[in-house]
């Protein structure tokens, strides 16, 4: 069996890979027109920020390595240019050279990967304007950085790579300015954890432009929509990415809904014998069924295993994914799964919104806090996403949140888990029980929750709350909910009297806990609609800033 796959980063070598594992006898070979196999995207900004000391540690193999290993031949500077899949022929340039060849195949694989986009604008084809994808990316942006000394930067994209240059150059001493054009960075988070990381990058003395594009390049600086001139001795490009598709849609390969490859849960295309895997390829929610794309390394690897199986006989299947995510910002963890707030209405959930705020692990051992915000549909009670955000053991309970949701979770199965528990690394109640505790009561209207924007939007249609601080006078006094009366829980039961029952309550407290505790109490002496405000007044306060 001849098996030709085009392309040779992650999910390209994990085809040949496991194809080679199962099948000694396989004619196995990859093309790419790069220089480089099988490398670290996610590490290059760590490379450029010094973190990484050698750019061979993020490109460990090579083409002779492969071929000793598994007996594949990875031809680099080889590009296909053009297929006949009647006749399954390839027509290969040789880029060093300019000669042309042609190979036939029994099975063919696109991992052709992903292109970074360029902003349609004057000056991108500058020398210091960079993209952040490949390894020639991350030797030209080290060897400029190294010869030029640049003392300001801009960063046009407010993504995961975006947000990594934006830490590592300014670790680097370098002056970042930071171009998003929505009003928040992260757009796949909801704005008010966005916000959060926002103050962190401004914090450290990152300028953060919302709400503005670059609209051209000079030598010297960025010029944004709003007339803003932007000081910048290097530039970067992080406004996404673009499968690679051309080439299979010559073919007549079908592109799904979200631009990139349709493929089966096989990996398999239209075509019979033609595949794809990874950033050129569509992936499945494991919540909706509908097609997502991800292009992350670990998905591309996933997913090329799963071909080099199915090709030779096995039958490995795609099971989907959460569209996971983790990135480092400082100080600071954020991590997601799942949906957000928007995507589960717009996908006509009824969702219920915690915000719970708890330590990492035991306070007396110095453990610092975590914010979580768990959607779950009421319907149901099964578990939809997750944002975590904290400068530890965020890590952790993403992976436990995406665990349990790919096994189909519901809220109250989270209370139930049996996880690992000692004073250095959890509480006793842990951040996932407790989220899972506090969204099943939501969820059986036990224990209603409001968050500070559903608050914000029902006072602004005129709504009457009666709204109750039930924390000590020194932190009101600090801090409060606007219309708040003080009445600290040791004195609800008695003043509660002076109360409409009838009237919808809003009770509250630092983070939630005492707010559940006086929203018991006032559901025990008859008040009719009685809510928890998620993630009590400090959340609050973050949403007001």
């Amino acid at each position: 069996m001849k098996i030709r796959i085009i392309g040779s980063v992650a999910a390209g070598t994990s085809v040949a890979a496991k194809a080679r594992r199962n099948n000694e006898e396989a004619d196995i070979r990859i093309y790419d027109r790069d220089y480089d196999i099988s490398y670290s995207v996610c590490g290059i900004p760590y490379f450029i920020g010094e973190e990484v000391e050698d750019l061979e540690t993020l490109n460990p193999r090579d083409a002779a390595f492969f071929k000793k290993r598994y007996n594949v031949s990875i031809q680099t500077r080889h590009e296909v240019v053009s297929i006949n899949h009647a006749s399954k022929t390839l027509t290969i340039k040789n880029l060093i050279t300019g000669e042309t060849m042609t190979d036939t195949y029994d099975v063919l694989v696109f991992a052709t990967g992903a292109t970074p986009l360029t902003p349609v604008m004057e000056g991108t084809e500058l020398e210091h304007v960079f993209h952040v994808r490949t390894i020639q990316h991350a030797g030209a942006i080290d060897t400029f950085i190294e010869s030029r000394k640049p003392k300001t930067a801009t960063i046009i994209g407010a993504g995961y790579i975006g947000l990594e240059m934006a830490e590592q150059l300014t670790q680097l001493g370098v002056e970042v300015n930071l171009i998003q054009r929505s009003n928040q960075v992260m757009k796949h988070l909801d704005k008010d954890i966005a916000d959060q990381i926002a103050d962190t990058l401004q914090a450290h003395g990152v300028k953060l432009l919302l709400e503005q594009e670059a609209v051209r390049i000079t030598k010297s600086e960025v010029v944004t929509s709003k007339g803003e001139s932007i000081a910048s001795d290097i530039v970067f490009l992080a406004v996404g990415v673009k499968p690679n598709t051309a080439l299979a849609e010559s073919i007549g390969v079908k592109i799904g809904e979200t631009g990139a490859i349709a493929v089966n849960e096989k990996m398999q295309t239209n075509l019979p014998d033609v595949y794809a895997v990874g950033d050129v390829a569509e992936s499945f929610s494991v919540l909706t069924g509908k097609p997502i794309y991800r292009p992350l390394g670990s998905t591309a690897n996933k997913m090329g295993r799963i071909a080099g199986d199915v090709i030779t006989g096995g039958t490995s299947a795609h099971r989907g994914i959460l569209g996971t995510g983790i990135v480092r910002v400082f100080e600071l963890a954020i991590g997601q799964t799942g949906m957000n707030e928007r995507e589960a209405l717009s996908y006509g959930y009824d969702i219920e919104t915690l915000h719970n705020i708890k330590p990492a692990r035991a306070p007396y051992l110095g453990g610092k806090e975590l914010t979580i915000k768990a959607i779950a549909d009421r319907a149901t009670g099964r578990l939809l996403g997750v944002q975590a955000i904290g400068e530890e053991g965020v890590d952790k309970r993403i992976d436990v949140f995406v665990t349990a949701m790919t096994f189909g979770a519901k809220a109250e199965d989270l209370f139930h888990l049996d996880l690992a528990y000692a004073p250095p690394f959890s509480t006793t109640k842990d951040p996932v029980m407790y989220t899972g505790m506090a969204l099943d009561n939501a969820i059986k209207k036990q224990n209603k929750l409001l968050t500070p924007k559903q608050l914000q939007e029902r006072l602004e249609k005129g709504e009457q709350f009666q709204i109750i601080d039930t924390r000590a006078k020194t932190q009101y006094d600090t801090s409060h909910v606007s219309s708040a009366v003080n009445i600290p829980l040791a004195e609800l039961r008695e003043k509660a009297k002076e109360l409409d029952p009838t009237k919808p309550t809003l009770c509250y407290c630092n983070s939630g806990v005492t707010g559940n505790a006086a929203q018991n109490v006032l559901r025990n002496m008859g008040f009719e609609d009685v809510y928890n405000l998620s993630g009590g007044n400090k959340n609050y306060q973050k949403y007001r800033k």
